[in-house]
């Protein structure tokens, strides 16, 4: 027996586990088979509109403005105006999504749009959440070609789009959808959850925004 087994023999005792490697595995496929749900906070169970609204308040409360629009067509508009706002290029890096891609664009003509990647270079980047939750203001994204991770985390400034009907009271409700999407035994390689834009307090307790991402996060809300 070499040290690893060792280490890993003591682990298992003192979880109470024994050398039964056919049963801990059916216990391992039972739990998958069946995930358990999460203890589901009540703040957020609300009707549509009462959700939407929690939603925007969680998320300006931690530092990232909200605007609401009516349909899709209105999304380029509202990006144009953000940039406006905040005295950035008229330029922005989207990936391959298609409710991204197919969208009037053009109506924006100063506006320049890069696809693709994020090589570290752009000032606003745009994606399109997965979903969102509630009690908490919280963004889900999956990774993939058509919403690549670097958009999340290297521009100074991030655009999320999302749909006021995929706003979830709770992370629960938005797991259970994501399974439902991608299947038993499948997921995206990354999910991740977005809270306001990037912070650190850790020098002299001040509070830094854009320490290890995007310094201001937009949330467009599409419907509702």
């Amino acid at each position: 027996m070499n040290g690893r087994e060792v280490i890993l023999g003591k682990v298992r005792k003192s979880l109470g586990g024994g050398h039964n490697d056919a049963a801990r595995l059916a216990a391992i496929e039972a739990r998958l088979a069946r995930p358990p749900k999460g203890v589901i906070p009540e703040r957020g169970q609300l009707d549509d509109k009462a959700r939407r609204r929690l939603f925007i308040a969680m998320a300006e409360k931690v530092s990232a403005s909200v605007k609401q629009v009516k349909s899709y067509d209105d999304v380029p508009k509202a990006v144009a105006e953000y940039l406006r706002s905040r005295n950035l290029p008229a330029a922005i890096r989207i990936g391959n999504d298609r409710r991204l891609v197919k969208l009037p664009w053009t109506s924006q003509r100063a506006l320049e749009i890069k696809h693709g990647p994020s090589d570290g270079d752009d000032e606003a980047g745009v994606s399109h959440a997965f979903g969102a939750i509630a009690e908490s203001g919280t963004l889900v994204l999956t990774s993939g070609g058509d919403n690549p991770t670097t958009i999340n985390f290297l521009p100074e400034h991030h655009i999320v789009v999302v749909d006021a009907k995929d706003v979830a009271g709770d992370m629960e409700s938005v797991l259970s959808r994501l399974r439902r999407k991608y299947g038993k035994g499948e997921m995206p390689r990354t999910l991740n959850f977005i809270t306001g834009p990037s912070r650190s307090g850790d020098i002299e307790q001040k509070l830094l925004l854009g320490a290890h991402g995007p310094r201001a996060l937009h949330v467009i809300l599409v419907g509702g």
